[in-house]
């Protein structure tokens, strides 16, 4: 069975777009959204994705620790 990348809410893939612009341009890359991907290292790429996981983590921990 394949699998869908499609997210659930719509806003979702929104808000995911925009945290990885935010965290690209944190990490100095710049013009992320019109940089063709295959032109970047697995490193940057990978860069991007590891932090936004570290911010959403950080995010759903200060969520459940100010409860």
């Amino acid at each position: 069975m394949s699998r869908s990348r499609k997210p659930v809410n719509p806003a979702a893939q929104r808000a995911l777009d925009q945290l990885k612009e935010e965290t690209a341009a944190e990490i100095g890359l710049k013009d992320y959204k019109n940089t063709y991907k295959g032109a970047l290292t697995s490193a940057d790429n990978g860069r991007v994705g590891g932090q936004m996981v570290r911010k959403m983590i950080q995010a759903q921990e200060n969520k459940f620790s100010g409860q």
